[in-house]
């Protein structure tokens, strides 16, 4: 059964409302989202650079989207858990460390695709 609420284009006009404001506060409250974002713009045209073809040009820039998306999760996770109490708990403790590693694991594939890319490039 369909959860009820807004249809159609109602429905998609209200979740890129949410969605913005989910980039505003990520923005205003999230110090890595905000450089991972820096990053990524700043890379963007040295991918078209680099990349020999389309898809090269593109796995480079998904990469750097990559970060941000597990950014956006990973602050989605801590802002959950700070909701659910201030007390040090060992499974608050392990979320926000399992989004961390996922956050540096991105950030890893992110420099893993650009060196080889470089590598081909330039070696």
């Amino acid at each position: 059964m369909a959860k009820p609420g807004n249809q159609g284009l109602t429905r998609v006009i209200k979740a890129a409302g949410y969605s913005a404001k989910g980039f505003r506060a990520a923005w205003k409250y999230e110090s890595a989202f905000r450089q991972e974002v820096v990053l990524a713009v700043t890379l963007m045209p040295f991918a078209v650079w680099l990349g020999r073809d389309p898809f090269e040009i593109a796995v480079l820039i998904a990469s750097l989207l990559l970060v941000v998306i597990v950014e956006l999760l990973n602050s989605a996770v801590e802002a959950v858990v700070d909701r659910v109490g201030d007390e040090p708990h060992q499974l608050s403790g392990r979320a926000k460390d399992l989004g961390s590693a996922a956050v540096f694991v991105s950030l890893a594939l992110v420099i893993m695709l650009w060196s080889a890319v470089l590598w081909d490039r330039i070696g």
